[in-house]
């Protein structure tokens, strides 16, 4: 008998006990179990060769079984062989065996490291899961392997657009094209979206008709998307219209569903919407349209008051996008990163650090910092209306700085006592050369307005780095936003967000990374003499005229009027607060947790500390 025919598994056969975990189907010291640093790569048997042609056939015949079983027999023979282990991560995914895909591509990525189609496999498979972070190492390598190829360039594009970082994907997807990649649907689409998260809508409405008249038909995912923007842009006919088209393709795609829903909700018909969430399918296929069916079900049951059932369906919703991503909070991570940042910024330490002066040939930064839902787009669209600032929105810059500082100092050690390195005198100058990069950055991700002296940078948990931020720009205002702990924590979990490790995962996750966070800024104010002014949400909502007042006196702009209409703002918000931000200010979001106090209780210990020290221990 031929090693072609032998051990052919059974239909219904019974799992063996050696079997791995993952779901691949090998067994454990073949998968999961196997020594990494001995396993054969390719195999002199004579029949190999056909094992892996056999198997590329039957994939290509939909197959899916025998393609696994010829895959099996291939990886007996060379466990680590690229092809093979490729073979067998399609059919995984294609079956949705998702556990085992990952297991296979992450093997694949180690095993051939310089592999450029193993190191696509791997952005792309970690880009359909929403896990941009691990895609984008992997990105990064194929374009180096690969910077002249378009799928090369379309990948990091559509992770750098995963990454919300729109400007970056608009390059990379433009660079695809000029290489000679199809204008095709994925590729138009991709970049309507990246030009949408730059507020160029009425570009994105000619490339998503673009993207249609490439496909040749009415995709439904392009509509969705389309139809996405029109509602965040306030043009709900044209959302309704776009989803109306969507249905006529894919009636069954829960997307169109929560889109109509979201609509809906902006009309303020929120029976309406709950009545087309019921008729969401449901089932594996449909898990990450589930996810966002319980929180768009949450946000309306919230507006009718049901807020038991609304708490109900948050939490659904975080249960659900954990399944669907596997992201959880990096609590150890976190607390690792502040324990350091603590460390290095001592009352001792920070007098003798040098600080950048300021470049008078560029608009300077304000930072509007806070917890995520604190209040810094209301705050960020506040300002961005008087002529002399520009919107900068969120700006990674500082993050990236912090990631890479080592290696720009040439440094042995990482961040934060990487900044050590500015003592020594052939790195004297260095701290202008960081400044001038986060200025060069800015400008390039168009944050910095012809004729501005002012761009705001409103990254979320931009705090973290008040130590970094202060050394290069220390005359700069910094205005740190202050919302109800409890309103917050709340406010987190009822919204999707990956900022902060994670920690929008569960409801205590974010209340213990609001706690972790607010004794990193307590700590910064103690030993850092930095242009700081603390803004409470509430006293924005209750007393709005004063508080706008204050804010552009402490930036040393006159206060302008107009700027109390910040809803009338042309330039849309690209956050979750999008919404919110086109309309006049309303204080149905003042100590909202009130409603929500059971559910609340057990977190309530871990932010009781900081709701006295913030000054609302007398709220009732």
């Amino acid at each position: 008998m031929s090693l072609l025919e032998a051990d052919r598994p059974q239909v219904g056969a019974a799992r063996s006990p050696s079997t791995c975990d993952c779901g691949s189907g090998l067994e454990s010291r073949l998968c999961c179990s196997l020594d990494l640093a001995t396993a054969a790569r390719t195999s002199m048997d004579s029949e190999f060769g056909a094992l892996l042609a056999q198997m590329a056939q039957a994939y290509g015949d939909g197959e899916l079984t025998l393609a696994e079983y010829f895959a099996h027999a291939a990886l007996r023979l060379a466990p680590g062989h690229r092809d093979a282990l490729g073979g067998l991560y399609n059919v995984c995914k294609d079956d949705g065996r998702i556990n085992a895909a990952e297991a296979l591509v992450r093997r694949m990525a180690t095993l051939h490291p310089d592999d450029a189609m193993t190191r696509a496999n791997a952005a792309l498979f970690f880009h359909a899961k929403g896990a941009m972070h691990e895609a984008l190492p992997h990105a990064r390598v194929l374009l180096r392997l690969a910077p002249d190829a378009h799928p090369a360039q379309a990948t990091m594009g559509l992770v750098f657009g995963g990454l919300s970082q729109p400007v970056n994907a608009e390059r990379h997807l433009r660079r695809a094209l000029e290489l000679g990649a199809p204008a095709d649907l994925e590729t138009l689409g991709a970049l309507a979206g990246a030009v949408r998260g730059q507020g160029r809508f009425e570009e994105a409405r000619e490339l998503y008709a673009q993207a249609l008249d490439a496909a040749g038909a009415e995709p439904g995912e392009v509509l969705i998307a389309w139809a996405d923007m029109e509602e965040a842009a306030a043009q709900l006919d044209a959302a309704d219209a776009l989803l109306a088209r969507a249905a006529a393709t894919a009636p069954d795609d829960g997307r169109i569903a929560v889109g109509r829903a979201a609509v809906l909700r902006r009309r303020k018909d929120f029976a309406g919407a709950l009545a087309v969430l019921e008729r969401i399918p449901t089932g594996a296929d449909h898990r990450p349209f589930e996810a966002l069916a319980h929180k768009e079900r949450g946000q309306n049951l919230d507006a009718l008051g049901r807020h038991d059932e609304a708490f109900a369906a948050f939490a659904a919703f975080k249960q659900r996008t954990g399944e669907v991503t596997g992201q959880a909070y990096a609590a150890d991570t976190a607390a690792r990163q502040a324990a350091a940042l603590k460390a290095f910024f001592t009352a001792g330490r920070t007098p003798l650090m040098p600080r950048a002066a300021v470049r008078p040939d560029s608009p300077q930064p304000i930072f509007v910092v806070g917890f995520p839902r604190s209040g810094t787009t209301l705050v960020e669209q506040t300002l961005a209306t008087h002529a002399a600032i520009s919107a900068g929105d969120e700006l990674p810059v500082v993050t990236q700085l912090a990631e890479r500082l080592g290696g720009l100092l040439g440094s042995q050690g990482a961040y934060p006592q990487a900044l050590s390195e500015l003592w020594s005198g052939d790195r004297a100058g260095m701290i202008d050369t960081l400044r001038d990069h986060y200025l060069n950055e800015a400008a390039r991700l168009g944050a910095i307005r012809p004729g501005a002296r002012w761009f705001t940078d409103k990254m979320p948990l931009n705090e973290t780095h008040l130590g970094l931020i202060h050394l290069l720009f220390p005359r700069s205002p910094i205005i740190h936003l202050v919302r109800h702990p409890m309103d917050v924590v709340l406010s987190v979990f009822s919204n999707g967000l990956s900022h902060g490790f994670h920690c929008a995962s569960s409801l205590d996750s974010a209340a213990r990374h609001f706690a972790l966070t607010a004794d990193l800024v307590e700590h910064y104010r103690a030993v850092l003499p930095m242009r700081y002014l603390a803004v409470r949400y509430e006293d924005m909502v209750a007393n709005q005229e004063h508080e706008v007042r204050r804010l552009f006196d402490f930036v040393g702009e006159p206060y302008d009027p107009s700027s109390l209409a910040f809803h009338e703002n042309r330039r849309p918000a690209r956050t979750a607060s999008y919404a919110q931000v086109t309309e006049k200010l309303y204080d149905r979001s003042r100590f909202r947790f009130r409603n929500y106090r059971p559910h609340l209780a057990p977190v309530e210990p871990i932010l009781r500390p900081w709701i006295e020290r913030l000054g609302y221990g007398r709220e009732p």
